[in-house]
Parts: C-alpha cells; structure tokens; sequence
C-alpha cells in the first residue's frame, strides 16, 4: 500500500468523526498552551527582571570598594594602577559627599554621587526619564525617584529644574584626621565643615531608586581636588578575564562583587520557576494525551471491521500500524499548532490586562510573556510525537487483529 494511501485513510476521521477528532484536537491544544503559557511567562519575567538590573557591559563590569579592615585605599594612586592591568578595559570612580539640596523652600539631607558619565554605563544604571550626566553639560544632574518624592513631584516633573548643593566634611580632629562617621543624620552641623559655596544643578534625568541621592558629574567638582573614592566600576576585555581581574583586585585587598554574580543567581531561580510551571503545564497535557488514547482506542473498536476488510485483500500489518500511528501523528501536530496559538493569544491577552490594571494605578506597562522561536519549534515536535505515541499501541492491537475475527466482528 503506498504512503499516500495511508495517508489518505488516516485524514477520514476528519470527515467520519468531525466532531469527537476537532475535541480531541482541542484538548491536545489547551495542553500545549497551557505549557506554552506558563513557560514563556517563567521566561518573560526572567527577561523583564534583567532588562531592568543590567545591560550588556555592565556584566562584564566588578564593583570594588575598600575593606573596612583593609589597608589599601581607593585613591588616583590605586586606580591608576588598576587602570594599567592588561585586563582592564576600562574604570569609572565615584564618590559620595555629604550634602544638603535645596529645590524651592525644601532642604533635604543627602548623599551627592560625583562620578563619571561612563559610571552609569558600566553600572548597568537605568535612566527611567531624561537623560544620563554627560560631559557636554556638567552641571546637569540625576536624582533618584526617592528624592523627588521628598520634592512632592514626579521625576519627570522636575526635569530642567534647578536644585542647589552645599556640600560638607567632617572636620578634623585635634590630629588632623577626618572623623570617620559622615552619616550626616547622625551627627549635628557643627561635626561638619562647608566646602564649598552654594552650587547650582540642572535635573536632567530620573533614576528609579529607594535611597535620597543625586549624581553629578565629577568634572564638575574638581576644585574639590577628590582623592578618595568609595566605589570603582572595573571593566574587563572579556567574560574570560573577569575573574583574572577579579583576584588581581582581591590581592590588592579590595572588595570585589559583580552584577553576573547577581544574575547567574537570578537565573538558576528562575530555571527552577520554569521547571515547575512546565509541570504544571505537562500535567495539562498528560490528560489531554489521556482523551487522544481513549479517542484512538474507540476508532480501532469501530473500525475492526475496516481492518478486517483491509487485510483480506492484502494490506499488510505494517500499513494497518501506520494508519493509525499517522492519525495519532497528525492530531498531535494539529494540536501543538493551534495550542502555539491559545498560549499566545492566552498570554497577549492577559498581559494587557495586567498592563491596563498597572497604568490605572500609575505603574509602567512591562511584557510579561517571551516566547522564544526555538521552544516553539520544540513544542510542536513535542505535541507530534506525543500523538505518536499515544497511537502505538491502538497501531499495534490493530496490526494483530484476525482478518476472519475481525469481519465477524459486530
């Protein structure tokens, strides 16, 4: 019997059975979506959560800071030599001052952050509105979306406002050494000296952060003459470098951490979330697996007689086994198809309802769903042979029929 026959004869359930095979189809197709749904969300998540904390060049960037019990200090001296490392690609300083702005008639005890342009890039540090300090204005400045609130405006209100620093030290002791406590809060005013007179910042841009701070850019404090730094962003030339630099700076007797750290741990939890949601999602399936058995089971039943005829005027046992090994073939790639498309018009749907809640209560609309083309592909061969394999074993009680048992057969 040629191939085209049997395929021929595995499509008439189409037509015999229209019903009972499109509900069969369905229900192979909720399974699927279902696991379509509940991974690409598990993958959506992952993808908004990191969009959000890193970008490209901040994963191959090391955080270092100074030990508190360590000797070695962060100074021009330490990041020239860091500079120097074969490995390094390249270095952003900053350093925070104590301060007090001043927008309107509203003083705020605060952190100022002088740093270069690059530190934000490196930082993998979001601007949410405006724009970033850069070097064709350096009088411009970044503050966090906490210090605005403290304004009693949104961000985007106060961009091309004008906001004032005075900024302090704590004043030496009787040796000539600063005093180590600079938490403004905790101290009073006289702990502190004024160095500098009132100086005047543009706001350009908004940062979305829990902590009171502003950037600035640091060429625009060099009459500070800034020799301390408290945080250095380290670049290496490449992932494989990384941790070459990472022990250089260790020697050096530095604290060393970086965002990969921090992503590699996100994205093992995340693995687990997608693992369990795919359980879930198989189980939806397992019984969609179960109704295509009990489907396939009673066109064996009710077509024993079929089968009976068949053989006595020749088809073989092979081609009885590939007819029904076929139709359980193309029910499956049929339901991995549409289920494809219930998971992606499921998951369109309920992300815009998620996003309409969100703007109603004035969130920022996100993407919850990402579907990458590969697991679709996956999906469907999967949901293919999951009908082959519930059409095996109908396939092989169907090979072994009597053709005279089977044309008694009532």
């Amino acid at each position: 019997m040629r191939l085209i026959d049997i395929f021929k004869l595995s499509i008439r359930m189409f037509k015999a059975r229209t019903s009972r095979t499109l509900l069969t189809i369905l229900g192979m197709s909720i399974g699927i979506g279902a696991i379509l749904f509940l991974v690409s969300f598990g993958y959506g998540l992952q993808k908004t959560l990191l969009e959000k904390i890193t970008t490209s060049e901040s994963l191959l960037t090391l955080d270092v800071a100074k030990k508190k019990s360590g000797n070695t200090v962060l100074n021009n001296k330490t990041i020239s030599e860091i500079d120097r490392m074969e490995e390094v690609e390249e270095v952003s300083a900053s350093s925070q001052i104590i301060s007090r702005g001043s927008l309107g008639d509203i003083f705020v005890d605060m952190s100022v952050i002088a740093a270069e342009p690059s530190f934000f890039r490196l930082g993998g540090i979001i601007v949410e509105e405006g724009e970033s300090i850069n070097d064709e204005d350096e009088k411009g400045v970044v503050i966090t979306s906490a210090l605005a609130d403290i304004f009693g405006k949104e961000g985007k209100e106060l961009i091309g406002e004008e906001i004032a620093f005075v900024f302090y030290v704590p004043k030496s002791d009787k040796t000539g050494n600063e005093k180590k406590d600079t938490d403004l809060k905790s101290k009073s005013r006289d702990d502190f000296e004024k160095i500098a007179p009132d100086t005047k910042y543009k706001i350009v841009g908004v940062i979305k952060k829990d902590s009171s701070a502003a950037y600035v850019n640091s060429n625009s404090l060099k009459y500070l003459k800034i020799n301390r730094y408290d945080q250095v962003k380290v670049k290496s030339v490449s992932n494989d470098k990384m941790e070459i630099v990472r022990e250089k700076l260790l020697n050096k007797e530095l604290q060393v951490s970086s965002l990969s750290e921090t992503v590699d741990q996100a994205n093992k939890v995340f693995k687990v979330v997608q693992i369990v949601l795919m359980i879930f999602g198989i189980i939806a399936l397992v019984v969609s697996a179960i109704g295509m058995f009990n489907t396939m089971t009673i066109a064996l039943l009710e077509r024993t007689e079929e089968i009976g005829i068949m053989k006595s005027i020749g088809a073989s046992n092979l081609a009885i086994s590939l007819m029904f090994v076929m139709e359980a073939a193309i029910m499956g790639l049929l339901g991995g198809v549409v289920g494809v498309l219930i998971g992606f018009l499921g998951g369109e749907l309920f992300n815009i309802g998620v996003n309409a809640i969100a703007s109603r209560f004035g969130g920022e609309s996100v993407d919850l769903f990402f579907i990458p083309y590969w697991f679709i592909l996956t999906i469907i061969i999967f949901a293919g042979l999951v009908g082959i394999a519930t059409g095996i074993v109908p396939a092989r009680r169907a090979s072994r029929i009597d053709p005279l048992d089977a044309l008694r057969y009532k």
